[in-house]
């Protein structure tokens, strides 16, 4: 009953990360390539170029529970992230050409979301409702760019890189005590369209946590023990639709 349950909570998820993955490819190839002459045709000979982004996310994480052993008598209880809710990247753009086909970028930012975290014990029994974790990352990606060959007007791109992330919105309020600190690896794919005066590009890209970011310790409030001695390692991930105008 409870692996159904959250194998349902995790097909949901995944439905709503495919239509966000469709409605970045479908947004990529809205513009139809009807020009033959190239906008902008020295755009990518320039040593350095800046910008803003603006970008959708869902945030969620990689639940590991404790052994049913170590949890708190009264039952085992199991946790996932059962909602990917919408939330936005607000950031600047710095690009350092290194070659035809590489490029530097630095993206610092602020990005707003959550994650809905529901615990379920073993007979099924379920919360009334998630823990809504909110969260306000200041980030700084540092990534390099791998370009492909221009069409006219339009030329793919694939990203990878690190980005350090500090979160300004944690507190004991959020029934867990989450570190705000974490360092994540991106990859991401794009598609950059030369418009008449500036470049606008979208990415797809994939955020990934390196560190545990659960704080065993937990908030100290006796009702709060229900979430924190469940739980054995949280992992953040997020994925990111991002709209660059360079």
């Amino acid at each position: 009953m409870l692996r159904l349950y959250f194998r349902r909570a995790r097909f949901m998820k995944y439905f709503f990360l495919l239509l966000f993955l469709f409605a970045s490819i479908g947004l990529t190839h809205s513009q139809p390539n009807r020009a033959r002459v190239p906008n902008l045709p020295g755009f990518d000979d320039k040593a350095l170029n800046f910008g803003f982004l603006l970008g959708l996310n869902t945030m969620d994480y990689r639940v590991e529970s404790k052994n049913p052993q170590l949890q708190p008598s009264g039952g085992a209880r199991f946790a996932d992230v059962v909602n990917l809710s919408p939330g936005i990247n607000i950031g600047m753009v710095t690009s350092l050409r290194l070659n035809k086909y590489l490029n530097f970028r630095v993206l610092p930012g602020i990005s707003f979301g959550q994650r809905d975290l529901l615990f379920i014990s073993e007979e099924g029994v379920e919360d009334e409702f998630p823990l809504e974790i909110k969260s306000t990352y200041i980030e700084c990606p540092m990534v390099l760019k791998f370009n492909g060959a221009r069409m006219v007007n339009a030329k793919p791109f694939f990203t990878a890189g690190i980005n350090p992330r500090y979160d300004l919105a944690k507190s004991k309020k959020d029934g867990l005590l989450v570190r705000p600190f974490d360092v994540f690896w991106e990859i991401g794919a794009g598609i950059d369209s030369y418009m008449s005066y500036f470049r606008f590009s979208t990415e797809l890209k994939l955020s990934v946590g390196m560190m545990n970011v659960l704080n065993p310790k937990g908030t100290g409030e006796p009702e709060d023990v229900l979430y924190s001695d469940v739980l054995d390692k949280l992992t953040s991930r997020i994925f990111v639709l991002t709209f660059y105008f360079e």
